[in-house]
């Protein structure tokens, strides 16, 4: 719930396009800065007491959070439950969700033209298309399909679909190649990420705003998806017996690219709402990151899991195979980034300032 309205708190509050551009980028370098701090403290945890404690540590993390937001945020007062809500198509949209990644996860065990698995993605897919429907005919509509009709509003969610399902199960990914593969304890792994989250964090604050300013969100969002593309590539050569500094090290480095994505791709979907529509696009653009998320891990996690079964089965060392599989994974997600970089080449723009309306130009 408090991720699905951030963002458009955030647009509401600040409407002058450079002071936006700040705050989305200063947005996602609170992200990048959070995940840096959790890697790692979540690495000393686990080590010095139990990974339990993982958990616990959130209670004055939310604690701190709730006091802050309501010290900062100004108060305001929405419709409350008076004019409806829509509880069959949040029921269908998260059922449709979860079914279709319980088959994802299930396709090691029971194979992928399995009848439990075909069965369940069917099942996923009419789901779905169940909500679409509702959505359409309910007076509340969860999500009014009104919001997909803006060229940057679409765009930029498909975008981030493809771009946060291969960079979260990167994250993944290489923290169990770390682990699994290289022998890495769990503050050794949070500390290797380390130079990720930074890398990531010090662009998102100290240059994303200035180069969208300058050049545009489209030209940085194009710019920082190739940096990414390059990550994954890369990775797609790791040995089993790697080198940080020489196989790792600059692949963390040049995650920086989600740095500049990030903020630009941000701006772009909330560019293409307007201020009635901001709420909705921020939760629309909040969930799908959510979405991106699980069923990245999901898909390119058994793809791992699969391929390492085979080379195992090969006679493969435990290493050989592991790296293997992951490396499979690493491909796949670079295929999802090149298809988030033709999306989003062909079909998201940046607004010019002060440009005429389409019915001006025309008249002109």
């Amino acid at each position: 719930m408090s991720s699905a309205v951030s963002l458009g708190i955030l647009v509401t509050l600040f409407t002058e396009p450079r002071e936006r551009a700040r705050a989305i980028a200063v947005f996602s370098f609170t992200g990048a800065a959070g995940a840096s701090v959790g890697q790692v403290l979540g690495g000393l945890l686990t080590d010095a007491l139990s990974w339990h404690w993982i958990f616990f540590i959130n209670l004055p993390i939310g604690a701190a959070g709730i006091t802050l937001a309501t010290r900062a945020l100004p108060a305001d007062r929405g419709l409350g439950l008076r004019a409806g809500a829509d509880a069959l198509g949040a029921f269908l949209v998260t059922a449709g969700l979860m079914t279709g990644i319980y088959a994802v996860v299930r396709i090691e065990e029971h194979g992928a033209g399995s009848a439990h698995t075909l069965g369940l993605g069917a099942l996923a897919l009419a789901l779905l298309a169940g909500f679409l429907v509702r959505q359409r005919t309910a007076a509340t509509p969860l999500m009014p399909l009104r919001i997909l009709r803006s060229r940057a509003v679409a765009g930029a969610n498909a975008v981030q679909l493809l771009m946060v399902a291969a960079l979260f199960a990167f994250q993944v990914l290489v923290a169990l190649y770390l682990q699994k593969a290289q022998g890495y304890g769990a503050t050794a792994t949070g500390l290797a990420m380390l130079p990720a989250a930074l890398a990531i964090g010090a662009v998102s604050l100290g240059a994303a705003a200035r180069l969208i300013t300058r050049f545009g969100e489209r030209a940085v969002l194009l710019t920082g998806l190739t940096l990414l593309i390059g990550v994954l590539g890369l990775l797609t050569r790791l040995p089993a017996d790697a080198s940080y500094a020489v196989d790792l090290l600059p692949v963390m480095l040049l995650a920086a690219g989600f740095g500049l994505a990030l903020p630009a791709l941000t701006a772009l979907g909330m560019s293409g709402a307007d201020e009635a529509d901001a709420g909705l696009a921020s939760g629309l653009f909040n969930t799908t990151q959510q979405i991106g998320m699980a069923l990245g891990v999901a898909v390119l996690t058994t793809l791992a899991a699969g391929r390492t079964e085979v080379l195992d089965a090969a006679g493969r060392s435990t290493a050989e195979a592991l790296t293997g599989g992951y490396r499979l994974a690493f491909a796949v997600g670079t295929g999802l980034l090149v298809a988030a970089l033709a999306i989003a080449a062909a079909v998201l723009r940046t607004k010019r300032a002060g440009a005429p309306k389409p019915e001006v130009a025309m008249a002109a």
